[in-house]
């Protein structure tokens, strides 16, 4: 088993980087790019070429689907859709400092409904953002898919998403929900990682609450990240592991760089890095979409 699956939103981004402030009720200066997008095929493309990757998801049997499945399996990733509904879209408001709002309709995404187990079969790893938990039948079948997978002696990951998304969710309830799935792995940044913090008991993500949020999900790695500050990595019963983020300059869109760490800690994890060199790959991999729209490299 050498395969990595990601399961989740293929969807399609209309990237707008802002040239000026955000002019309510008028016209704005934009440049605007249309890529392809979705949390977890974006780590798909990206880990498909550093490993075998297989991608699981469902679009719209329309032509927004065809070409973007078109375009993810031109990347390596060996793609493995449902079709149903309408093909899904986000359109991402940049800011000239990068920072991202993020306005998505995830349209078939949501309609994805029982995996076929062949399409499990042979992942070494699963990996699904937290958006697949956002609606139903996607929750329940993304829920399915990681259990199988972990009892075929996979491992699984799932990745926080967005603050957005877990307050929707409910902190306390998603927390319970990793309890069920025990995922080896929890990607969260700051921001998620301080609204799970409290959803657990604790008020915020600084030091010792980041513990208690690890003992809480005592069988679970999670690693948080803070932009170009360090990241943290919190594995069981170890001591908390910083792992410092290189310098970048030019930086333009941030959209994506969290998927981009997470396909890239998980490729070198898979060929059997420690979590240090893992999260320095995942570094690596985050920095290169940071100066082109969308999760582009």
């Amino acid at each position: 088993m050498t395969v990595l699956g990601v399961l989740g939103d293929l969807l399609d981004d209309h990237v707008v980087w802002l040239r000026e402030p955000l002019r309510e009720a008028s016209d704005t200066e934009v440049t605007m790019y249309r890529v392809r997008g979705g949390s977890a095929a974006n780590v798909a493309a990206l880990a498909g070429q550093r490993h075998p990757t297989r991608f699981i998801g469902c679009v719209g049997p329309d032509l927004e689907g065809d070409r973007l499945v078109a375009e993810l399996a031109s990347r390596g990733v060996d793609v493995r859709v449902q079709r149903a509904g309408r093909t899904g879209s986000v359109v991402v408001l940049v800011d000239p400092s990068g920072e991202r709002t993020m306005l998505p309709y995830r349209g078939a995404a949501a309609l994805l409904g029982p995996v076929d187990p062949e399409w499990t079969e042979g992942l070494a790893h699963l990996h699904v953002p937290a958006y697949a938990f956002a609606e139903e039948p996607a929750a329940t079948a993304a829920a399915d898919a990681l259990r199988r997978t972990a009892v075929r002696g996979g491992t699984v990951s799932v990745d926080a998403s967005s603050t957005g998304m877990l307050r929707a969710y409910g902190e306390r309830r998603f927390l319970r929900l990793l309890g069920t799935l025990a995922p080896h792995f929890l990607f969260a940044n700051r921001a998620e990682a301080a609204a799970l913090a409290h959803g657990s008991g604790g008020p915020g993500p600084a030091g010792d609450d980041l513990c208690a949020l690890a003992r809480r999900l005592r069988r679970t790695t999670v690693i948080v990240k803070d932009g170009a500050r360090p990241t943290t990595v919190l594995a069981p019963d170890q001591p908390p592991l910083r792992v410092a983020v290189a310098p970048v300059d030019g930086i333009r869109d941030l959209t994506g760089a969290g998927d981009a760490f997470a396909a890239g800690f998980l490729t070198a994890y898979l060929e059997g890095a420690g979590l240090r060199e893992a999260c320095g790959t995942g570094h690596s991999e985050a920095a290169r979409v940071l100066r082109t729209p969308g999760a582009s490299a």
